[in-house]
C-alpha cells in the first residue's frame, strides 16, 4: 500500500525555518555591534548573523522540500530549482537596526510560486511575533486572523516609511513628498525594517507605508501580507513593477490611492530608476 504523500504547506515550511534563523540572531543579539559588519555598498551593511540565519534558513528549506529555488539578500539566486517555486529570504531585515542594538528587526520570508507570489512570513523574533499569510486564506498574526485599518485617506493617518539611504539621488523629491505627507498625517515613522513596516500595515497598526529601491527580499512576504489583509501593493504609478525597482506603496485603499496621488505631484515612478 502506498504511503499517502504530506501535502505542501508552505506557512509551516517558513515558520519552522525561521525558527532555525531566529536562534542564530538571537545567540548573537548584543554581541555583534557595527564593527562587526562588512560593508556591502554605502549605508548598506552585513553580518556574520545575516549569513549564518540565511545559510540556516535555506538548508532547512532545501531538505524539507527539494527542488525549490531560492532567492536570498545574501546569498543570491540558486540556479536549481525545478519546481517553479522560490523561496525569497531576508534572513535578517533591520541589519544597521541589530548591530546598533536597536529591538526593531525581523526575518522575512516569502514564496514565488511560477511568477506569482503565494505566501510570506515576517517573523521578529524578540517578541516571538509571527505574521503570516497564504494566497486566498487571509492574513494572520500569531494565529489570529488581521486586516489592514479602516483609515480612509492620509488626513489623520498613522504611516511609516523609509529613508532612501541606499538612493540619495532621489531624496530631493522623496523630502518633498515626505513634507507633504507629514503636514497632513497625525503622524510618520521611521522603523528602520520594511518588513515590520508591511507587516504592520497589514495588521492595521500602520494605515500605510510607502519606500522607494527595497529589494525583493524586504518586499515580498510583505505584500502578500497586505493583499490578504485586504490592502493594495503596487509601485509609486499604481503598477507591479514594485518587485523590479523597489519603490512601494502598501496601505488601506483609500489611504493607498491618496499616497499615489501624493507622490505623483513630486516624481514619476520611471524616473526612480537605480
Amino acid at each position: 500500500m502506498a504511503l499517502a504523500l504530506t501535502p505542501f504547506d508552505p506557512i509551516s515550511l517558513a515558520t519552522d525555518a525561521a525558527r532555525i534563523g531566529a536562534e542564530i540572531l538571537l545567540g548573537y543579539w548584543q554581541q555583534l555591534g557595527k564593527d562587526d559588519a562588512a560593508l556591502k555598498a554605502r549605508n548598506d551593511w552585513v553580518s556574520r548573523a545575516d549569513r549564518e540565519s540565511e545559510a540556516a534558513i535555506i538548508d532547512f528549506l532545501r531538505k524539507s522540500s527539494p527542488g525549490d529555488g531560492f532567492l536570498g539578500e545574501e546569498s543570491g539566486a540558486s540556479a536549481d530549482g525545478t519546481t517553479g517555486r522560490t523561496w525569497i529570504i531576508d534572513p535578517l531585515d533591520g541589519t544597521s537596526n541589530y548591530l546598533q542594538h536597536f529591538p526593531v528587526w525581523a526575518i522575512s520570508i516569502g514564496l514565488e510560486q511560477d511568477g506569482e507570489m503565494v505566501a510570506g512570513l515576517v517573523y521578529q523574533p524578540l517578541h516571538d511575533d509571527l505574521f503570516t499569510a497564504e494566497q486566498g486564506s487571509g492574513a494572520f498574526r500569531n494565529g489570529k486572523k488581521i486586516a489592514v485599518s479602516n483609515q480612509q485617506g492620509i488626513e489623520g493617518a498613522f504611516l511609516a516609511t523609509g529613508f532612501p539611504f541606499r538612493a540619495q539621488q532621489h531624496l530631493d523629491p522623496y523630502v518633498r513628498i515626505f513634507r507633504d505627507v507629514v503636514s497632513t498625517s497625525k503622524g510618520v515613522r521611521r522603523a528602520g525594517s520594511a518588513a515590520v513596516d508591511l507587516a504592520y500595515t497589514a495588521a492595521g497598526i500602520f494605515d500605510g507605508f510607502f519606500e522607494l529601491h527595497l529589494g525583493p527580499w524586504d518586499i515580498a512576504a510583505g505584500a502578500v501580507l497586505i493583499k490578504e489583509a485586504g490592502g493594495v501593493v503596487t509601485d509609486f504609478s499604481g503598477g507591479n513593477d514594485f518587485w523590479k525597482r523597489g519603490n512601494v506603496v502598501g496601505a488601506p485603499p483609500g489611504v493607498h490611492a491618496e499616497l499615489l496621488e501624493t507622490i505623483g505631484r513630486h516624481v514619476k515612478e520611471e524616473d526612480l530608476v537605480r
